[in-house]
This record gives structure tokens, C-alpha cells and sequence, in this order.
């Protein structure tokens, strides 16, 4: 027999117990090793509608509720006896018409007893007339019907307004609920995957999102121990495509905050080692705090297979290219960036640069000279400047080329690497050697690697089918200067793709984020990233944005906020409290003090402390998701950061400097997923406004 679970059930087996959920676990493996057990107490649901919904008893009060065939069981919801009951009484399994997806359908009759989980506890309640005006009136009930709306809500959907169109989605199929809300806010729902009228319906597409065949018990268990990570047992169809498609050369999945590149990036590095046996695969990032998340994902994702977990290397890229460099050449000296700025200094005070500003003198090092690997005149003198926005005359860099040289000479005669010439040597090497130290390279929040990295990659791919593959978000880059790819090699037209549903955020907080970064987003190479069509699975409280009078105002406002979420039923550490910078740590301190709550301000790379606030400058929140988030301090002068704006030498790097700002409170505010804070002394950021319009 057949064991699948479906999403409700993992969903409802989160917000149990710690002991119940061990105790549900038990229960599940024993229906993997022997479902006609005469342990197993099963029990027949006179009142379902679906006849083949039967109770399992767990203990006195806890049931899970199985859907129970001859070939199959479906674990399908686990809760206290009452509530399980009441569930699968509201619901049925059952094969849509036209799709032929297998869907958990709510019984439409009873949905004036449903409880809308999390966000909206009312029965659906249609405006009345004259009020909003219907959003599918004039749309097919034959083309509702294709997008996966099951025919029992047909009448409540083409009823559907601006009021209600959030309450009656949260009882759809995810992937009706995704094409109305599509439809709603005037965009087009994606092509839809073929109809699938099999012998099994679980294997739809659609139907594998919500459903997933358990082969064995340590998947089961694998699946049952972080049932919050749903990303490693369901797939949305547009993700598994992209895991699974074959490309001829280099492929990049874009998406805003939320909508799953990470969890494509990991399976995608799953796929391709199991796909080719004996094969290595790089799963890296640019962030070692970042690289530390995704092995602990990964590790959720193989489970026991050793053999698979040894050819997926998962580190920071600088890591990684670190070990390969000891591998061929031995132990580098690594030069610091108090080093380079002693140096570029001294050589600027004795040659004559120093009429250029040590800053631009810097920035002029990092992303150009280092970047690039430059090191003649020649090569300065015509480099096309990819990645810097001023413009400098030949007369200019002939002038502040010797403090360059000057440099490159102290570290030579030091025997002193810069990482940048780690990459510079590695490409090299590997551009004539006959083996490359991976097959497959898989680069997470890839907005954010910068030139030398990216060499590096194109050199070890060598347009091998399939070696490269990228995850990122334009609007999220915060550290480095954008560059053309395809002057480097790397060229991802035509294999480049945007995931367009967010499961982390809700509408009302990604629709307000996505403000700051307009509807386009474009690389050098001109191409453009759309954020039209984005759509949020479930809907919130609104995003609240406070301009206080002073820092007392002000603490006084995120304290009250503070409390209200923890009495919601918030824990300390599923809020996170984020600044611009540890300037302004203390101000958001205080508000959470007279909350009554502490807070942990977490080194990269170190678990935060359980019971508390995580308190954190905004670059660190990469990665990291929270139900509630307050986003403090963000005053005139810290955002963006007058520091940063003060050190602009050219007119020019300034649009640079206010897009890589105004992508950092992006990042900070979309870590929310049901309520957002955002405080300010007045009159706040220029950002805000731009926020609320």
C-alpha cells in the first residue's frame, strides 16, 4: 500500500505539542511499516462526505484523519478529536474534471463554520448590492474551471469582489487561489500545466505541490521532523520545472522576497548530484552566514545518503576558492582591507593621487583594478569601467595609475594575495587544466557575487550543458556594484526565469515593499526583471509606519507593538528587530525593554538565542524569515546613510548608493511574513514616502 501526506498535514501537525507531535510521528511510522497493524486503531467517519475518510487514534484526544483506499492511505490532518472531526466533515478528496489533479476540496456548505486559518475568522460575506463589483463576471466558468477552481465554489468566485476575494481563495486549490489573485489584480495566470485524466491523479503537477508519496521511513521521517519546512516535500510546479529542466549553457531564477529561489537553488544542487552519479556539485553563496543555512537545509534534503551529501560541497564561494587555492598552490597571505587602505594611502601621499579622495581612491581599487585583475597601464587605461559609474579622462587615470601600481608592487614583494587575485590564479589554473574541481555549480543569492567570483565560475563551467545555475534578486542587491555577466562569459539570455509566487509574505506586506523598487528591475546587460504578476498565497495585517515625535515617541511606539504581537501568541524569537546599523542598536533596545522582552543579536553564523528578540543591522538579515518584524530608526541621515552619501566623489554613484539603500530596507522589510513596524523620528527617510504611497 501506498503512503502519501498532504500539506494539511504537516501544516496541522506544526501546531501541536511537542509531545503530540512525537506521539503523531509514532503513529505515522507505524502506518508506514504496517498499515493493517491490529495496533492501529482506525475508526469510520459517519458523518464525511468523502466515505473513504477514516480516524486514526493517536492518543485519548489526538486523531489523525486518513484518506483510505485499497492501493492508498493519504495522511491528510492531524488535531484534537472535536476539531479533526469537524475537518474532514467539511471536506473531500477528489479528481478535478478538467485538470486531473487530485484536490483536498472544502464541502461549500459548511463553510459558514470553517475557520479561516491565521488571517480571517469570518464565513465569506458578499457586499451588498451596488458595493464592489464582481472580479470574474465576465470570465468562463470553462476558464475558471482550468485553472483548478473546483466546481463546488464556482457560484462564490464569479461572486467574488476586492472585499472577499481573500476570504474565498483561502479555501481554494493553491493553484486556483494563484490564478484568481493573478486575474484580480489585472494580470495573466501563467500557461498551466497539461490535464493529466490518469489512473493516478497525484501525479498532476498541481497535485504533487499538495501530495507527496512517501517511499520509506526515513523520508517519513525526514518530512515529519520539520514539518515548517515545507519547501523539502512539496514543489510548486513553476519550481519544479526549473529543477528539473536540462539548459544548454548558464540559467538564472529571479523572483522577489519570498517566492522561493532558495528552495529551487537546493533542489536544483538534489537534482543534479542525483541525476549524475559520481558527479560534484558547488552549492555556494557569497555569505558564510548564508552558506551555513543552506547545509543545514540541505542536510533535511538527503537525509541519510551519505554518498549523495558527500558530492554536494556547500560553502561561501571565498571559502571554497580558499581551499582550492591550498589545494594547488599552498597557504596565501591574505590581505586585509586595513592593509589595502595603508597601502593605497602611502603610496597616494608619495606619488601625488592624494588630490583624489581616499574613498574614490578605495572604491577605484575594489571594483575596478582588483576586480578585474588589472595590472598594466594599458589594461587601465582601456578597461570599459564595467561596474563603476564615474567617468575618468586618461588623463585622470594616468594621474592616480601609479598609486595602483605602487600597491600591487608592496604586495608582490610581500608575497600578499588579495582574494580577488585567489579567483585571478584559480581562473587561470583551471583554464588550462583538463579538470575542473566541479561538475555542477549552484550559486544562491547570486545579485550579490561580485566580478573576480563570477570569473572564476565561467572558467571551471566552460560552457559545459547545465554546470552553471543562479538564484537571485536584483532588487536584494546590497554589496556589490552591478557589472555586465555577459562581458565575463557568462551570458544567461534566453535561460533566464521569474518565480512569480510568494509563499513568505503576506499581500498586504509584499505590495507595499515592492513599492520601493517600482515594478523593473534591470542588470548591465539590459535584462529586466518584472515584478508585475507577483502574487501573495495569504493575506495579513496591513503594514503600520510611525514618524514619531522624538526617540521616546518612538520607543514608546514599538514597545506597545512589541506587546500586542506576544499576545497574539507570538514567541520572542519569531520576531526580529532590525536597524541600518549598530549606531542605531540601542534605539530599537529600548523599545524592546520596555516590552518586557530580551533580545540576542546573533554573530553571522550562530543560532539565536531561544525566548529572544533577534536584533540585528539590516545587512545581516539575508536568509532569514520572522512572523513579525520592526524595522526602527529609519530617520533622515540613517537611510540612506549620510556617511555613505558624503564619501560619493562623482555625481554619477550616487543613483548606485540610493538603489543599494533603498534595497536594504526592502530586504529588511520583506523578512516578515504577517505583520510588519517600521518607526522613524520625523520627519523619517525619503524612503517612507515612497513606502506608503
Amino acid at each position: 500500500m501506498t503512503l502519501l501526506i498532504a500539506d494539511t498535514f504537516t501544516d496541522s501537525l506544526a501546531r501541536l505539542t511537542g509531545e503530540e507531535q512525537k506521539a503523531v510521528k509514532t503513529t505515522a511510522f507505524d502506518l508506514q511499516l504496517n498499515p493493517s497493524s491490529p495496533g492501529l486503531s482506525f475508526h469510520k467517519l459517519d458523518r464525511a462526505k468523502d466515505k473513504n475518510f477514516w480516524s486514526v487514534r493517536v492518543n485519548r484526544d489526538v486523531r489523525i484523519i486518513v484518506h483510505r483506499t485499497e492501493d492508498s492511505m493519504l495522511l491528510c490532518y492531524v488535531d484534537h478529536h472535536d476539531k479533526s472531526y469537524a475537518w474532514a466533515e467539511r471536506r473531500k478528496l477528489t479528481v478535478h474534471p478538467i485538470t486531473g489533479a487530485a484536490q483536498l476540496v472544502e464541502v461549500r456548505e459548511s463553510v459558514v463554520d470553517i475557520t479561516i486559518p491565521n488571517y480571517v475568522a469570518t464565513p465569506v460575506v458578499y457586499p451588498a448590492p451596488g458595493a464592489s463589483k464582481p472580479l470574474f463576471a465576465n470570465v468562463a466558468e470553462s476558464q475558471l474551471l482550468s485553472y483548478g477552481v473546483p466546481s463546488e465554489w464556482m457560484s462564490d468566485v464569479k461572486r467574488a469582489t476586492e472585499d472577499s476575494i481573500f476570504t474565498i481563495v483561502a479555501h481554494l486549490p493553491a493553484e486556483a487561489a494563484e490564478a484568481l489573485l493573478e486575474l484580480a489584480t489585472g494580470g495573466t495566470p501563467r500557461s498551466r500545466p497539461e490535464p493529466v485524466l490518469a489512473d493516478n491523479p497525484f501525479e498532476h503537477p498541481d497535485a504533487k505541490r499538495r501530495f507527496r508519496v512517501m517511499t520509506n521511513v526515513e523520508e517519513l521521517e525526514r518530512a515529519l521532523d520539520y514539518p515548517w519546512e515545507k519547501w523539502s516535500v512539496f514543489l510548486h510546479p513553476a519550481q519544479r520545472d526549473l529543477v528539473e529542466r536540462s539548459f544548454s549553457g548558464p540559467a538564472r531564477v529571479a523572483g522577489s522576497a519570498g517566492t522561493g529561489k532558495t528552495v529551487v537553488a537546493l533542489h536544483r544542487a538534489v537534482s543534479l548530484a542525483r541525476g549524475n552519479p559520481g558527479k560534484r556539485v558547488l552549492l555556494t553563496t557569497f555569505s558564510i552566514t548564508l552558506a551555513r543555512m543552506l547545509r543545514q537545509k540541505l542536510s533535511r534534503l538527503v537525509g541519510t545518503d551519505t554518498e549523495l551529501a558527500a558530492r554536494i560541497h556547500v560553502e561561501a564561494i571565498d571559502e571554497a576558492a580558499l581551499t582550492l587555492y591550498e589545494q594547488e598552490f599552498g597557504t596565501p597571505r591574505l590581505a586585509t582591507p586595513t592593509m589595502i587602505d595603508g597601502l593605497i594611502r602611502e603610496a597616494s601621499e608619495s606619488i601625488g593621487g592624494h588630490s583624489f579622495p581616499a574613498a574614490f581612491l578605495r572604491q577605484e581599487w575594489t571594483d575596478v583594478v582588483d576586480a578585474w585583475q588589472l595590472r598594466d597601464w594599458n589594461a587601465y587605461r582601456d578597461v570599459a569601467r564595467l561596474g563603476r559609474r564615474s567617468r575618468l579622462s586618461e588623463k585622470q587615470r594616468a594621474a592616480i595609475w601609479p598609486v595602483f601600481e605602487s600597491v600591487m608592487s608592496r604586495l608582490e614583494a610581500g608575497a600578499v594575495k588579495t582574494t580577488a587575485g585567489i579567483f585571478g590564479e584559480l581562473s587561470a589554473h583551471y583554464s588550462v587544466s583538463s579538470t575542473a574541481p566541479y561538475d555542477f555549480v549552484v550559486v544562491d543569492e547570486a545579485q550579490d557575487i561580485n566580478v573576480s567570483q563570477l570569473r572564476f565560475l565561467a572558467t571551471i563551467a566552460s560552457d559545459r550543458s547545465n554546470a552553471l545555475f543562479f538564484a537571485g534578486d536584483l532588487g536584494q542587491r546590497i554589496f556589490q556594484t552591478p557589472f555586465s555577466w555577459k562581458s565575463i562569459g557568462v551570458d544567461i539570455r534566453g535561460r533566464s526565469h521569474t518565480l512569480r509566487v510568494n509563499y513568505r509574505t503576506s499581500h498586504q506586506i509584499r505590495a507595499q515593499a515592492d513599492r520601493l523598487l517600482g515594478t523593473d528591475v534591470s542588470d548591465v546587460d539590459g535584462i529586466t526583471e518584472t515584478r508585475d504578476g507577483t502574487v501573495s498565497v495569504f493575506n495579513g495585517a496591513e503594514p503600520a509606519v510611525v514618524l514619531a515625535r522624538d526617540t521616546e515617541a518612538e520607543t514608546s511606539a514599538i514597545a506597545n507593538w512589541l506587546m500586542q504581537r506576544v499576545l497574539d501568541g507570538l514567541l520572542p524569537d519569531e520576531i526580529g528587530v532590525f536597524v541600518r546599523s549598530r549606531n542605531e542598536v540601542e534605539r530599537a533596545m529600548a523599545g524592546i525593554r520596555a516590552a518586557g522582552l530580551q533580545a540576542s543579536s546573533p554573530q553571522p553564523g550562530v543560532d539565536a538565542t531561544p525566548g529572544h528578540v533577534v536584533l540585528m543591522p539590516m545587512h545581516l538579515a539575508k536568509g532569514l524569515e520572522f512572523r513579525a518584524v520592526v524595522v526602527a530608526a529609519c530617520d533622515e541621515g540613517v537611510l540612506p546613510l549620510e556617511q555613505r552619501l558624503e564619501a560619493v566623489t562623482d555625481e554619477s554613484d550616487l543613483e548606485d548608493v540610493y538603489n543599494t539603500e533603498r534595497q536594504l530596507l526592502y530586504v529588511a522589510c520583506t523578512r516578515a511574513r504577517d505583520h510588519l513596524l517600521i518607526t522613524a523620528v520625523a520627519p523619517g527617510s525619503e524612503f517612507l514616502r515612497d513606502f506608503a504611497e
